[in-house]
């Protein structure tokens, strides 16, 4: 692992500890200061959105500047939003925890190109193992962002206001590691002009599947993580073993990111892609036979490898389809469509599980997962394409 590598996975594991203390206590703060149970998901919704609308400007910004300055003003925006969804509890403000929300929406977003950024940092056959390897600090945002939630959520008079105070000074270290990256700079006017038209890399079946891959997988798995903390609310669990659940669904995520890149070399993208889509679907059978706490958490458990299976494939297959002129535009349609997906998943959790259950979320998720894997075995790889190459 390269210096610039081991800076990003860290990168990687700051952020994800964010978000993974977010996923834990998000929409349980948003009960407490909505006023209706159906806005209880709105503020990690609006983070989402947030970070499907910055990407594009992230990308640009990157293309013309540099990856490292606009990964330091990520991460201080992360700051700024924990410190305003601070005071939003402080105050009982729920518009003010909605705006930090989104201002977290605008590092997750630069975060986003942590991966992109590990692929650019190491020779070309090195691509899958590096994007695990990135993904892999997610592994220890799996204990911490629980942990933090645990230990911190009632240290002051209001629940989980130390926790996103405490929270601030991960983002601040992230920046801190952005200062110290040394990567590439761009060619100027290398990322505006792409040497194909839009209308040629939608044609593109190689990088189609790859774009579906990573809708399908990032959305299914957020629909189910986003619900699982209401579901379990619910059914009378408490908050510690919700902590519990998130955490090894985490671990689950990010884990399998040591492995999954020499899995793609042995086996190939859309072997690995179809092996996430079938663990998704055995995860959604676990949630589907009860709601037990060990339901519970085999279901996630098995949605996130899932996930990673799926997500590292298809990013995989994606840095394999575009050329080094279209990156910076095939970076930026691909994470855009992921976290519209995503922000359109996170926002409905909340009002499926309350006016559908729990069961009916389950069977909505199988429907994309199947069409995925249906497409996926029906598409046929181009001679000497990167799927012909691949597997």
């Amino acid at each position: 692992m390269n210096r610039n590598l081991l800076l990003l996975t860290l990168s990687q594991a700051l952020m994800m500890t964010v978000v993974g203390f977010l996923l834990s206590a998000s929409a349980l703060v948003g009960v407490r200061l909505a006023a209706s149970a159906d806005l209880a998901t709105l503020p990690l919704a609006l983070q989402y959105l947030v970070t499907l609308l910055a990407l594009p400007l992230a990308s640009r910004l990157m293309a013309r500047r540099g990856r490292r300055p606009v990964f330091v003003a990520g991460a201080v925006s992360g700051g700024v939003g924990l410190l305003l969804a601070a005071a939003g509890i402080a105050f009982g403000r729920f518009s003010l925890f909605c705006l930090g929300a989104a201002c977290v929406g605008v590092y997750g977003a630069v975060g986003q190109f942590y991966r992109f950024a590990a692929l650019e940092a190491v020779p070309p056959a090195a691509r899958g193992r590096a994007v695990s390897l990135t993904l892999s600090g997610g592994v220890l945002a799996a204990f911490a962002g629980p942990a933090v939630a645990r230990v911190t959520r009632d240290l002051l008079a209001a629940p989980f206001l130390a926790s996103f105070l405490g929270l601030v000074a991960c983002a601040l270290l992230s920046a801190l590691l952005a200062m110290a990256l040394r990567l590439p700079r761009a060619a100027p006017g290398g990322a505006e002009v792409p040497s194909r038209p839009l209308r040629s890399l939608r044609d593109d079946g190689a990088l189609r599947l790859a774009l579906a891959g990573g809708m399908v997988g990032y959305g299914v798995m957020n629909l189910l993580m986003t619900a699982t903390p209401l579901a379990m609310l619910c059914a009378r669990l408490d908050f510690g073993a919700t902590t519990g659940v998130i955490q090894w669904h985490l671990v689950a995520m990010f884990a399998p990111s040591f492995l999954t890149g020499g899995l793609i070399g042995r086996i190939g993208t859309r072997a690995v892609m179809g092996l996430g889509g079938v663990l998704t679907l055995g995860g959604v059978a676990v949630a589907l036979s009860g709601t037990a706490l060990a339901h519970f958490q085999g279901a996630l458990v098995l949605v996130g490898v899932g996930w990673n299976f799926l997500y590292v494939a298809a990013t995989t297959l994606l840095a394999e389809s575009w050329r080094e002129e279209d990156k910076a535009r095939v970076q930026a349609i691909n994470d855009s469509l992921v976290f519209g997906v995503v922000s359109l998943a996170t926002f409905g959790a909340g009002p499926l599980v309350d006016r559908l259950g729990w069961e009916a979320v389950n069977r909505l998720a199988v429907l994309p997962v199947v069409a995925l894997l249906v497409w996926g075995a029906l598409q046929r790889p181009r001679p000497g394409g990167a799927l012909a190459s691949r597997g």
